[in-house]
């Protein structure tokens, strides 16, 4: 006889724990196959339920192939129905666990200021759409994304950022790394490689990693990549650039570059990718427009909504050359049929109204004061700190001569409570900035910037006491 216990405390509901416990039997082999179990009137007095329980437990098993009802004989475990028991680890239940506040400032350049983002503007216009919209926009949609969302769009790049296209070179990605992802896909072979920007963030690097590239590093200087230091042997896959302010340097590619550029890959038959991620946010004269608009046929132009709305919003985008479109849908058809349509046409509506240019202009002069800041109290506690690429974007780098930005001075200042990052972390070629580190601004208030320089300069001194210290005594 098979019997269990019922948890009435239990928040599954009775049928449920009959079914699982005798479900449970069976696949353990606690009942044998071809055993004949109690009626459901038997089961329902030994367990202390009603019978229609019992009952409802016992079709449910049926139905799903455990047990087989035999006409004038009983109710039997089937044939074929339990299962060689494997040994796994178990895992202790999963419990929250009260994290202590993190008191570290952190000068991390991906962070923005969250704060910021337009929730009850966003709110009313989703609930507008999801109200307006004819019911075939909650079915599926094409993989290139919404009419509405790439007409707005392109008119939004041409006045922005100078980039020439029709609405169908664009294609809606769930941000800026799909779109790299399957650029990569669509164009690299792994017997070629990418000519990338040296350094470059080391997300964008593992993007073609990933991918299966292999990546060829380009130096760059004070204005960005060295177009003469492409080979000229064997064509690369393309060229990635991140011209207007380049990650992590800050630096903006001048248009004698942009024209080398676009001769090479012209003579060489490849492509450029650039990345635009956030030349929105310029402080120090016109935005400089970007390198597509300059050769439509050679650029593929890859943007984002991240940083300048949300990282949660998930919408970039891709801007083809007309070769390329028509492949680049069917590899982001396969990636996932398409990105929500929904917030594509709430986004475009966002456009349309002027929020977005509103919302620009507001952040702006946020991350503008806050850049300021942090400038004023680099030069007041690093008089001989130089400062790069603060003209645009939500970071800058400095440099401080005579330091060295190792692992060891990194976990020391992690200790006394400031993040920086080494420039050298996203070098693929090393040696070269070690004394550069990359420090963002955008998620920090103008309190939190001070406080942060000051604790990276007590940071190093400290460190430079310690290591003397040891030094000497060794």
């Amino acid at each position: 006889m098979f019997l269990f216990t019922i948890d009435r405390e239990s928040k599954k509901s009775l049928t449920q724990q009959v079914y699982e416990n005798i479900r449970n039997g069976i696949l353990s082999k606690e009942l044998s196959e071809g055993e004949k179990l109690s009626s459901t009137r038997q089961l329902a007095e030994q367990i202390g339920v009603s019978r229609n329980i019992a009952v409802e437990a016992y079709e449910q098993l049926v139905a799903e192939g455990y047990l087989e009802v035999r006409p004038s004989a009983g109710t039997y475990v089937s044939q074929g129905s339990s299962l060689p028991i494997v040994h796994t680890k178990v895992y202790a239940p999963f419990q929250e666990v009260e994290k202590k506040k993190n008191t570290c400032i952190n000068f991390q350049s991906r962070n923005m200021a969250m704060d910021y983002f337009p929730r009850a503007k966003w709110g009313r216009l989703a609930k507008d759409i999801c109200s307006e919209v004819p019911e075939d926009v909650f079915g599926y949609s094409g993989s290139e994304g919404t009419k509405e969302l790439r007409t707005v769009l392109s008119r939004y790049l041409l006045r922005a950022r100078g980039v020439r296209c029709h609405p169908e070179q664009i294609v809606i990605t769930s941000g800026a790394t799909q779109g790299l992802h399957l650029i990569t896909e669509l164009l690299s072979n792994r017997s070629d490689y990418i000519a990338v920007e040296d350094p470059v963030t080391d997300e964008m690097r593992t993007i073609f990693s990933y991918a299966g590239a292999n990546i060829l590093p380009i130096p760059i200087d004070e204005k960005g990549i060295l177009p003469d230091q492409l080979p000229s042997d064997k064509k690369p896959s393309f060229v990635f650039v991140i011209p207007s302010h380049q990650a992590p340097l800050g630096v903006t590619l001048p248009i004698q570059r942009r024209i080398q550029l676009i001769e090479y890959t012209r003579k060489m038959d490849c492509y450029i990718v650039e990345d635009d991620y956030d030349s929105e946010f310029t402080y120090e004269g016109s935005p400089v427009h970007s390198i597509q608009g300059l050769d439509p046929e050679r650029v593929i132009y890859v943007g984002t909504f991240s940083k300048i709305l949300s990282p949660a919003l998930r919408i970039g985008y891709v801007v083809l050359p007309t070769p390329l479109i028509e492949r680049f849908r069917t590899l982001k058809w396969f990636t996932d049929r398409h990105t929500s349509t929904l917030e594509q046409l709430v986004l475009a509506r966002f456009i349309e109204d002027g929020h977005f240019d509103r919302h620009v202009r507001r952040v702006k002069k946020v991350y503008r004061d806050r850049r300021a800041a942090l400038v004023s109290c680099i030069q007041e506690h690093f008089p001989n700190a130089n400062i790069l690429g603060q003209a645009a974007g939500m970071h800058l780098v400095v440099e401080m001569p005579n330091v060295k930005f190792t692992e060891d001075l990194n976990n020391w200042l992690k200790k006394v409570g400031v993040l920086v990052y080494p420039v050298e972390r996203y070098a693929l070629n090393k040696g070269f900035h070690e004394s550069k580190i990359v420090m963002g601004y955008g998620g920090l208030t103008e309190e939190k910037i001070r406080i942060g320089v000051a604790r990276l300069k007590a940071g190093l001194e400290s460190y430079k006491q310690k290591k003397y210290g040891s030094e000497k005594n060794g």
